[in-house]
Order: C-alpha cells, then sequence, then structure tokens
C-alpha cells in the first residue's frame, strides 16, 4: 500500500523570501538596503553624479538622449513631448500621487491630525516658504529672473532624512517627527504655489473635464467600486485633461492621492464571527481524505484570508506601500538623471558666479530657510500659538531648519517650470546643487556638535520660552 503524500504547503513564503541563490544574494539584500532610511537620498546621489558626470563628459549625447520627442497619436488628440518632458509631466505623477498620499495620510492619522502638535511643524514651514521667497526676489529685483522666487521654497526630504539618519542616535524621534510634518507641510505650499504660480494659460473646457473626472472618482467610491484597473482609467483620464488644461499636469497625482479612501474596507476588531469561521476551514482542509480536494478548499480559504487581510488594510496604506518604493528607487532617480545634468565647466560657474538668479537659490536655500523656519518656530512658540517638545532644543531645530535648505528634487522641478530660458533654467540648477549640498554638510555638523539634550520630550509652555 503506498503511502499517502503529504499534505501541500498552503502558507509558502513568497519567492523573494525563498532560499534560492538569487532570493538569498540579489533580493533580500536589495529588499534590506531599501529599507535604510537614507537609501532613497543615496540612490539620488549616484543618479545625479551620473547625469554630472556624462553631460561633462558628452553634452551632446546627453542633450540629444534627453530632447528625443516622443509622440502618442490617439487620431481624436496627439501627445507629444521629449523624453525629458515625459519624466517631468508624466512619470513624475506617480512621484506626487505620493506626496499625496503622504499629506492626506499625515492630516487625518498623523503629525498635522492633532491641532496641538501640527501647529510648531506648520508655522516652521510657512517660514520656510517665506523667507526664501523673500530673499531670492530682494537679490532679483528689477531682473530678468524674478519668477523663479518659487524655486527655494522646497525641501527635499528624502536627503534632509537622509542627513538626520546619518547623525545617529543622538536625534530624538520627536525631532524626526517634527522634520516630517514640516516636510508634509512644505509639500502642501510647494504644491499651491505650482498649481496657482507656475499655470500656463488656462484651457477652461479641459479643466472643466479635469472636475468632472474627479466627480467620477468619488461617485466610484460612493457606490462601492473597488476595482483598481478602473480607477487608473479614470486616474490617466484626469492627467490628460490637466496635462492640456495648462495647469501643471502633476497636480493630478496629488489630487488622486487626497481622493484615496483613508478608511478600509474591514476592520478586525469588527469582522462577524462567519468570517471567523472560514479559517476553521484549514484545518477541515488538511483533514480531507482527497488530496485533490484538500488542496483545493485549502486554497479558497487562502484566497479569502488574503482578500480579508487586503481588505483590512486602508486603500491609501495598500497603495503608499506598493508605489512607495517606485517612488523613491525608479521615478526620482531617472527624474535626477534627466534634470541633474549640469556643465561645470569654468566659463559655466563663471556665469553663475555672477549669476543673480543663482546666487538668489543660494540665498533661499540657506539663509531664508534658516532665519524663515527658526523665526516663525519662535514667534509661534513666544505667542503660545504652538508648543516646542522639551525634548527638542533651538539649536536642533537650526541644524534641520539648515537641512531644510536641501531643496534638491522639487527646486528642480520647479525651476524648468519658472524659466524658458535654458540659461537662467541652468544658473538656477547650479544654484540648487551648491546650495543642497552645502546645507547637507552645514546641517549635519550643527547636529552632531550640538549635546543631546535630557529631558522626558514634554512640550515647552510658552512662558518658559527664552
Amino acid at each position: 500500500m503506498s503511502e499517502e503524500p503529504p499534505p501541500p504547503e498552503i502558507f509558502q513564503p513568497p519567492w523573494r523570501l525563498g532560499e534560492g541563490r538569487l532570493p538569498r544574494l540579489v533580493v533580500q539584500p536589495t529588499i534590506r538596503f531599501m529599507r535604510v532610511e537614507a537609501a532613497g537620498g543615496i540612490i539620488i546621489v549616484l543618479f545625479a553624479l551620473v547625469a554630472l558626470i556624462w553631460v561633462n563628459i558628452d553634452a551632446h549625447s546627453y542633450e540629444a538622449f534627453w530632447s528625443t520627442v516622443i509622440t502618442f497619436d490617439f487620431d481624436v488628440i496627439t501627445l507629444e513631448e521629449s523624453l525629458e518632458g515625459w519624466v517631468n509631466d508624466a512619470l513624475m505623477v506617480i512621484f506626487f500621487f505620493v506626496v499625496g498620499l503622504e499629506i492626506k495620510r499625515e492630516a487625518t492619522h498623523g503629525e498635522l491630525a492633532d491641532r496641538k502638535a501640527a501647529a510648531l511643524p506648520v508655522f516652521a514651514a510657512l517660514g520656510g516658504m517665506v523667507g526664501p521667497a523673500v530673499v531670492f526676489t530682494l537679490l532679483n529685483l528689477n531682473s530678468g529672473g524674478g519668477a523663479g522666487w518659487g524655486i527655494p521654497v522646497a525641501t527635499d526630504i528624502a536627503f534632509a532624512l537622509g542627513v538626520l539618519a546619518l547623525v545617529g542616535k543622538r536625534i530624538p524621534l520627536q525631532l524626526r517627527i517634527f522634520l516630517l510634518a514640516l516636510a508634509v507641510a512644505d509639500d502642501i505650499g510647494g504644491i499651491m504655489i505650482i498649481a496657482v504660480f507656475y499655470a500656463d494659460d488656462l484651457s477652461l473646457g479641459w479643466l472643466a473635464s479635469a472636475f468632472g473626472f474627479v466627480g467620477l472618482i468619488l461617485v466610484m467610491q460612493r457606490i462601492g467600486i473597488r476595482s483598481i484597473p478602473a480607477y487608473v482609467l479614470v486616474a490617466l483620464g484626469l492627467w490628460l485633461c490637466t496635462f492640456e488644461s495648462g495647469i501643471e499636469p502633476t497636480i493630478a497625482g496629488v489630487v488622486l492621492g487626497l481622493l484615496t479612501p483613508v478608511s478600509p474596507i474591514y476592520r478586525l476588531r469588527e469582522l462577524p464571527p462567519a468570517i471567523y469561521a472560514r479559517l476553521d476551514a484549514l484545518s477541515e482542509a488538511l483533514a480531507e481524505p482527497n488530496p485533490r480536494a484538500r488542496e483545493s478548499i485549502g486554497g479558497q480559504v487562502v484566497r479569502e484570508v488574503e482578500e480579508l487581510s487586503r481588505e483590512s488594510a486602508s486603500p491609501l496604506e495598500r497603495v503608499e506601500h506598493f508605489l512607495s518604493p517606485w517612488s523613491a528607487f525608479v521615478v526620482i532617480p531617472i527624474f535626477a538623471l534627466a534634470n541633474a545634468g549640469i556643465e561645470l565647466s569654468g566659463d559655466v560657474i563663471d556665469d553663475a558666479l555672477s549669476s543673480r538668479v543663482a546666487w538668489g537659490v543660494v540665498g533661499g536655500l540657506l539663509l531664508g530657510k534658516l532665519v524663515g523656519i527658526l523665526l516663525f518656530s519662535f514667534i509661534a512658540v513666544r505667542l503660545g500659538w504652538a508648543v516646542k517638545p522639551r525634548i527638542i532644543t533651538w539649536p536642533q531645530l537650526g541644524g534641520v531648519a539648515l537641512l531644510g535648505g536641501i531643496g534638491f528634487t522639487v527646486a528642480i522641478f520647479i525651476a524648468g517650470l519658472a524659466y524658458d530660458d535654458p540659461i537662467l533654467v541652468e544658473e538656477a540648477k547650479i544654484g540648487i546643487l551648491f546650495a543642497s549640498i552645502l546645507a547637507a554638510i552645514l546641517g549635519f555638523i550643527i547636529l552632531r556638535s550640538v549635546p543631546a539634550p535630557s529631558g522626558d520630550g514634554d512640550a515647552v509652555p510658552a512662558e518658559e520660552v527664552a
């Protein structure tokens, strides 16, 4: 009598976690690296360096490659952009979608959900936008570069958090939370600036169609449609309308992020007993004498359990978990490769040194960010509008304010929107590159040199602030 084969493995580890040579030697180390907080910033730096080396070795091939025109002809409409344009106007929608998801998460369940906790980083972010804009404008009065005042207002959170992680355990958790909340509030302001001040001539018809797609998404959510392909089709329609309307098309990503539901379909603590009963079927499946029947029952139960597990997390959590690595390790590096190609020849650097645009960007990102963040934070705490955790010192806030001057990704993005003249764009990029490097170094030095404070992390009452 032949021995019955052992019961099938119902719960099998995914391939990437298996014991094979490729998962063990390549996939799993890569996953561990991607979980390192500074990993995103490291990858961006590497791709930016590749762009710098490429353009300074062979500027013609770099420009020719990224200026390659790609056309999509759909009969009723034709879309034509350079490869760089497709990266900036289409691929970057994923980045801004993730930003929108982060904003909604923080505004509903995160640091910005609590008005008291959110007050300090919100005021700091406001100062971090006003200060750089004022400094840039003052340095570019009566010049042709005044339109770039929005370039130094944004903070690159990937770089800033990467530098903060390099400082190590000297940094209290509250300071990291402060920087995260500041960056989210900063993103909101940056997105508003892009939408309001850097839009082309508006097409009201296409704009109305965009609002129609937003309404369609709300209706789909209301009637319970959960099909991801259906939402992807509507999202493409929304992007097309914003692309043709004159509004910066990446705003479509932000809108989609803000529309993503934050509540799960099922809450584990509220699941009816009948659902738990399905889990008991796993043991029944293993007791089934017929191997095929056992495998069929077990597979069905596993699929049901996977569905419950998936729907017990909110759509926002699921989408953000899926897209964040793609945004950090694919989209932003490609953007850096396409936009960080800056010729650093002697003539170009000499021109930048005499450029009011370049110095406006440097002054905005370094002086404007530092003074704006600290001044607005101090005023808000002094007037009792916000509270500062006791464990965070003002010198540490100064270090974080300097890290706010790392404006690489979004600053370069806005530079491309602000100027049509490629010379002004290049001058702005040189200013961004120099200021971001200097801000990272100075912020790191200050945060490493400031003694770690003792305390329990309680908030400082306004009357105690010197």
